[in-house]
């Protein structure tokens, strides 16, 4: 008898309380996505076109319906842009809870961002200044945290940001019925001078603030359009009509390529028709103006008399240009601030996708925030190749190793899978769909035991990111489909060029007279020296000449040293020069450290084995480096940016040259020697 497939039973293995291989989603989600599911066929109202979505849920719901009832939100109205984001408080290292935000109130307040280039200040609704310590311990507990980035349109018109920010948090207040817990900065770094916000999750009574998204999306801004418009009257006529002539030539995302879209049917839009009112026919004239500036971008063409079709790519590629507008103009002001000059020619915007960008390799010479709200930075390298690259920098990386000054090196993003992901496919095809250790032994007799948990590790992320799944007994199952979600995840992240690696944290000052291993000891020894061009702006001295002139320097020293000798013009280095001068550079950073907190230092060597504490990285001339604490002993180890997971933890390792594994959670009895 043929069974019936809703007899089959198949178990969807995962973490307690997950839901299987498909992302975990609360309670009241699976309620939201039923009664949406059921709208859709006819419940409650009988309708199909709309559903339930949740966005009225929360607070402010109320107070948003009945302003949009109350009068037409016109014109005349100022404009306010706000930007929200609600970050999910939880515990997990310093990019995580309560160390996001405090990072997070760290960026908003730093140097330069006040009108006289003075650090940021912290104000609430009473005072002018406030502790972000004592703000953060009213957050402990919360479960979220609200950022708000509002932008009015005419701020440049208020002589003060502070009492339009006030009043609106004032009317948040009311709206939402309950008492509002915030902290805000006022920016003027920028050509539209912006607020940060900082709420609290929590309302009045303790519980959690859940705020409607119907009144983040829609409410905060009518609320601040009033307000503004209050405090400098309704815009003018003139005011209008610059405001649209403006936007005619931009190349950027306007009003008026909002107001095309919006009208446009398959889009294409009829424009034959001439209004008659003045007013509407001065909006025809600017919408036919701009049209044919967008045909003149390939973005819009005129098919027949009176309509005309609009790309599909028209809104994500005016958004593209005004970024790239906005970044060209970050790197002037940059660039002014350092004292050089630089033509249009040689600005770069590092797009890791794009095949021909190769390798960049330069020197930081100023970064920043190209994200406020998420805390995105970027930076801008003089590099090798005569041109200064723009690179966004993903959200989690960390800055404290690119200060300015540090050697650092940009690599294209590549879809292809790494050389460990392919190994775990093959095994896997290999064994029904599953990896293990015992596979991997099995596959590669060869592979050491380090080598094989290198992959774990990789399978560790990979499940993080819901492509794998791991079972009670150690062994994966590897999807049919592994290379299409891996690639999916470089697609979802595709956002930021990934992660920079940094060549040394030391400026090429500091690496002259270094006793560590620096970059420019790594150039004098390797057949492949970085090829550098000797000049760029002309009189600048830029990275080019610097580094030419500091690998010189970096010779007589290293002679002067006996680490290298002349002969015949001809410069022969110390056997093991690299290793020699990193072993230096440690034993006197170890006791430097040992001075400091009483412990005593114990040099690790190759193929050694250690246990301990991660307490925290030191960045010398040789690297970043790991201080591994037991007892009153301690070692100095490279560092993995893994190991930031397990700081106060105790990890196990082996030292490979200049590398190092490590197992973590393993627990061993022996001691760090």
């Amino acid at each position: 008898m043929a069974r019936n497939n809703d007899d089959i039973f198949k178990p969807n293995l995962g973490r307690i309380h997950s839901l299987g291989g498909a992302r975990a989603k609360t309670y009241v989600n699976r309620v939201l996505q039923q009664i949406s599911a059921a709208g859709k066929s006819g419940f409650g109202t009988g309708t199909t076109s709309r559903s339930f979505s949740g966005y009225r849920i929360g607070r402010g719901n109320n107070a948003l319906r009945h302003r949009r009832a109350g009068h037409n939100f016109g014109p005349s109205y100022r404009r306010v842009v706000i930007k929200t984001r609600i970050t999910k408080f939880n515990s997990g290292g310093p990019k995580s809870g309560i160390g996001a935000a405090r990072a997070h109130l760290r960026y908003i307040q730093r140097d330069g961002v006040a009108k006289e280039n003075e650090p940021g200040q912290l104000y609430d609704a009473a005072h002018d200044e406030k502790d972000s310590k004592t703000f953060l311990e009213r957050s402990e507990g919360d479960r979220h945290q609200f950022r708000f980035i509002v932008s009015p349109e005419d701020a440049t018109e208020l002589a003060d940001l502070k009492p339009f920010v006030r009043d609106l948090m004032q009317a948040m207040e009311k709206d939402l019925d309950t008492r509002l817990d915030w902290v805000a900065v006022d920016h003027y770094n920028t050509e539209h001078p912006h607020t940060h916000i900082v709420l609290c999750g929590k309302d009045e009574l303790g519980k959690d603030l859940v705020i409607a998204r119907d009144y983040i999306t829609h409410g905060m801004r009518r609320r601040a359009s009033e307000i503004l418009t209050l405090e400098l009257g309704p815009q003018t006529i003139r005011e209008i009509v610059d405001k649209f002539r403006r936007q005619v030539d931009q190349d950027r995302f306007t009003d008026l390529d909002r107001e095309l879209v919006r009208d446009a049917v398959d889009g294409v839009i009829e424009t034959a028709v001439k209004p008659s009112p003045p007013a509407d026919r001065f909006k025809h004239a600017m919408r036919m103006g701009r049209l044919r500036h967008l045909e003149r971008k390939g973005l819009a063409r005129e098919i027949r008399g009176g309509e005309w079709e609009l790309s599909p790519k028209l809104k994500t590629t005016l958004r593209r240009a005004g970024e790239r507008g906005d970044i060209i103009k970050t790197m002037h002001r940059s660039l002014k601030q350092a004292g050089l000059d630089a033509g249009a020619s040689e600005f770069a915007i590092y797009d890791p996708h794009d095949e021909r960008a190769g390798i960049v390799t330069g020197r930081i010479i100023d970064r920043g925030l190209h994200d406020e709200l998420n805390d995105g930075h970027y930076i801008l390298v003089d590099a090798a190749d005569g041109r200064v690259h723009h690179i966004a920098l993903d959200p989690k990386q960390d800055m404290d190793d690119l200060p300015k000054g540090a050697i650092v090196e940009a690599h294209p993003a590549s879809n292809k899978l790494k050389p460990s992901d392919r190994v775990i496919n093959e095994i896997a095809g290999r064994n029904n769909g599953l990896y293990s250790p015992d596979a991997h032994a099995n596959h590669d007799p060869s592979a050491s035991r380090e080598f094989i948990q290198a992959h774990v590790r990789r399978l560790e992320a990979l499940r993080r990111m819901n492509v794998v799944r791991r079972f009670a007994d150690g062994s994966w199952e590897i999807p049919e489909d592994f290379s299409d979600r891996i690639a999916e995840q470089q697609q979802a992240t595709g956002r930021y060029p990934g992660r920079v690696n940094t060549l040394s944290s030391f400026s090429l000052e500091r690496q002259v007279n270094s006793e560590g291993a620096t970059w420019l000891d790594r150039q004098l020894v390797s057949p492949d020296q970085l090829s550098v061009r000797s000049s760029r702006f002309g009189r600048a001295a830029v990275f080019g000449k610097a580094a030419v002139a500091a690998l010189q320097r970096r010779r007589n020293y290293l002679v002067e040293q006996g680490l290298a000798e002349e002969r015949n013009g001809t410069i022969r280095y110390r056997r093991n020069l690299l290793n020699t001068l990193r072993q230096r550079e440690l034993q006197m950073a170890g006791e430097k450290i040992a001075m400091e907190s009483k412990a005593i230092f114990i040099h690790t060597s190759n193929g050694e084995r250690f246990e301990g504490i991660y307490r925290k990285p030191v960045h010398l001339a040789s690297g970043k480096f790991a201080i591994i604490e037991k007892s009153k002993e301690f070692a100095l180890v490279p560092w993995r940016p893994a190991l930031e997971r397990q700081r106060g933890k105790t990890v196990v390792g082996t030292i490979r040259g200049a590398s190092v594994s490590f197992e973590f959670g393993k627990k061993r009895s022996m001691g760090i020697g």
